[in-house]
C-alpha cells in the first residue's frame, strides 16, 4: 500500500509499504481521510525521534475492511472514526484514571503505524461507529476535537466567564466553539494572522483582534487558553488572566520553549496555570458532539489533498495556510 513515511527528522516521502494485518482485537480501515496537526511537525523535527521512521497520522477516519480473530463489536463495512491513544493500563497513572500521562503512553500515528496511509491498524477499543449522516472523510475532525474537550473538562468553566484564546488556527477555533458552548460570556480571539481572525468573526467571536492589548479588557479575563504554542503568545497570555483566573497551556510548544512566570502575583491573585495534554475519556463525546453538527466541517476543513502530497501538506500547515488540512488516500 501506498503510505507517508517520516523516514528521520526533516525528511518525509510518499513510498509503499506492506500492508496492515489486525491483531486478534485490531480492525483494518481503509483510510477515508487523514488530518494533519502540529505533532505531526514536531515528528517532522525529531522530537519523537526514537519511534523513526514512522508512517504518522493520528487524526483519521475509514471503513472497516478487515477483522482480528476475535473481533465481535464491529463488522465489515463499517465506518468508524479512532481514537489514536494507545495506552499500558498497567502504570500509576492509567490506574487512577490520568491515561492520558501514561508512563508508556503511545499513539497510532506518533509511536506506531498512522492513517496517513490507504490503510491503517488499530484495537477495536479505539473505534467509534459513525452515525449514517456523517461524512466518513470530515470525521478525521473528531480527534482534534476531542482535545477541545479534553480541554474544557480540564477547566471545568463556569457560567459567565470572559474568555481570550490565543491562536484561530484549527484547535483555536474548537475551543470557541466549545467556549460560546460552555456558557461563556464573551469570548475574544488573538491572532497575527488576519486572514484566520476573519474565520473567528465568522464562527460568532466577540472580538477579534492582533493583539490582546488591542482589546483593552481592563482586569484581564477569567480564562485565557493558548492555542499556538508560541512563547511570546504564551508570555502575554500569562499575563492577562484575571485575578483568580485560569492559564490553560492548551498548544504544543517546542521542547526548548521557555517563559516567565510571577510567584507572587500567582499566589497573590489565586491564579491557577494548568495544561491538557491529548485526549482522556473525551473521544467518544467528540463524536457525539460531531454528530450534533456542533463543528461546521466546510469552515473547518480548508484544504483535501491526496496522500501523494503528504509533504506538501505539511509544507502548508508550517506556513501557516488555511486551517485544517486533511489527506485524502
Amino acid at each position: 500500500m501506498r503510505a507517508a513515511v517520516i523516514e528521520a527528522p526533516g525528511k518525509v516521502t510518499v513510498t509503499t509499504v506492506p500492508d496492515p494485518t489486525p491483531g486478534p482485537r485490531e480492525v483494518v480501515i481503509d483510510v477515508a481521510a487523514c488530518g494533519l496537526c502540529g505533532t505531526d511537525l514536531h515528528i517532522l523535527q525529531g522530537e519523537f525521534a526514537p519511534t523513526l521512521p514512522v508512517v504518522p497520522g493520528h487524526e483519521f477516519a475509514g471503513e472497516v475492511v478487515g477483522l482480528g480473530s476475535e473481533v465481535t463489536e464491529l463488522a465489515i463495512g463499517d465506518r468508524v472514526a479512532v481514537d489514536p491513544s494507545l495506552y499500558c493500563n498497567e502504570c500509576r497513572y492509567c490506574r487512577v484514571g490520568r491515561n492520558n500521562l501514561c508512563d508508556r503512553w503511545q499513539a497510532i500515528g506518533v509511536t506506531v503505524a498512522g492513517g496517513a496511509a490507504e490503510y491503517a491498524v488499530a484495537p477495536v477499543a479505539n473505534c467509534v461507529r459513525l452515525p449514517d449522516h456523517v461524512d466518513v472523510q470530515d470525521a478525521a475532525l473528531i480527534e482534534p476535537l476531542s482535545c477541545a474537550v479534553r480541554g474544557y473538562d480540564v477547566l471545568g468553566s463556569r457560567l459567565g466567564s470572559h474568555v481570550l484564546i490565543y491562536g484561530s488556527g484549527t484547535m483555536g477555533l474548537m475551543m470557541l466553539e466549545l467556549a460560546k458552548r460552555t456558557g461563556a460570556a464573551s469570548v475574544d480571539v488573538v491572532d497575527v494572522n488576519p486572514e484566520r481572525l476573519t474565520t473567528a468573526e465568522k464562527l460568532g467571536c466577540s472580538q477579534a483582534a492582533l493583539s490582546a492589548e488591542e482589546l483593552g479588557r481592563r482586569g484581564g479575563w477569567d480564562v485565557v487558553v493558548d492555542a499556538t504554542g508560541n512563547a511570546a503568545a504564551i508570555q502575554d497570555g500569562l499575563e492577562r488572566v484575571a485575578k483568580a483566573g485560569t492559564f490553560l497551556q492548551f498548544g504544543v510548544s517546542d521542547y526548548a520553549t521557555t517563559a516567565t512566570i510571577s510567584p507572587y502575583r500567582i499566589y497573590n491573585e489565586e491564579i491557577t496555570i494548568t495544561g491538557s495534554m491529548a485526549v482522556l475519556h473525551s473521544y467518544e463525546r467528540a463524536a457525539e458532539l460531531f454528530a450534533t453538527g456542533v463543528l461546521d466541517p466546510q469552515v473547518f476543513i480548508s484544504h483535501r489533498l491526496p496522500l501523494t502530497e503528504y509533504p506538501q501538506a505539511l509544507d502548508r500547515f508550517a506556513a501557516g495556510q488555511g486551517r485544517k488540512i486533511v489527506v485524502l488516500p
